[in-house]
């Protein structure tokens, strides 16, 4: 890696936007930009997915009719708020029953000393 570049997500992580957006909103409605912050927050900065990222996750999971969304006017400015729905609350069911399997998986290969 060149000095000074920025480090970005290794390409295994396909897919666990979704994972993450999805569980973000089981707690609490969220608006786009606030998701991308929460996740790089939440995981100690780890992962950062920019807004170009998390936007279509949005807009597909709107389509597959796991999120619903609202748009509000706060503090002068138009935003549009997710919310999860119950197929939404299913669809992450199911991806975190994977993400554990593989998780396992993974340590079990990898051994402790990379846990």
């Amino acid at each position: 890696m060149v000095a000074g570049m920025k480090k970005t997500n290794p390409s295994f992580l396909n897919g666990v936007p979704e994972l993450l957006v999805l569980r973000l909103l089981a707690g609490q409605e969220m608006y786009g930009y606030q998701i991308v912050e929460e996740i790089r927050a939440r995981t100690g900065e780890a992962l950062s997915f920019g807004e170009g990222c998390i936007y279509p996750y949005l807009h597909y999971m709107e389509t597959e009719k796991q999120v619903s969304s609202q748009r509000r006017e706060v503090d002068g400015r138009s935003r549009n708020y997710y919310k999860l729905t119950p197929r939404g609350r299913k669809r992450l069911d199911e991806l975190t029953t994977e993400w554990k399997r593989v998780a396992a998986g993974v340590s079990l290969l990898m051994g402790e000393q990379y846990a």
